[in-house]
């Protein structure tokens, strides 16, 4: 029982971690600039879909770049480029994630084997 509850703990301060990760990412955004602000908080919503994805094994080649781009382009001042990438690899990470949990029982047949 303590187990769970340990566990339990360690579920809510990573939880409250993100939340105040998204909430950094989007303080640090131009205040000034709404647009900004959600492109941030798209992008740090990228990223723990993107970790979420990579805890099944199910990360897409691409993704991480994307995310990578977003940030630069949203240091850049770019913010419509930045929202385009951010939302191009939360989508990646979603999908990654359903297709590995998906494909978890995947049996290839036997004339697809070497």
């Amino acid at each position: 029982m303590r187990k769970y509850k340990n566990l339990g703990i360690l579920l809510l301060a990573a939880a409250l971690s993100m939340t105040a990760g998204s909430a950094l990412a989007s303080d640090t955004a131009t205040a000034a600039d709404p647009k900004a602000a959600e492109a941030a908080e798209v992008i740090a919503a990228a990223d723990a879909a993107r970790k979420k994805a990579a805890s099944v094994e199910g990360e897409w080649r691409d993704t991480g770049k994307f995310i990578k781009q977003a940030k630069k382009a949203l240091e850049a001042g770019d913010v419509d480029k930045a929202m385009k990438l951010a939302k191009k690899a939360k989508a990646e990470g979603e999908l990654g994630y359903a297709q590995a949990v998906a494909q978890k029982e995947l049996r290839m047949p036997a004339y697809l084997k070497y």
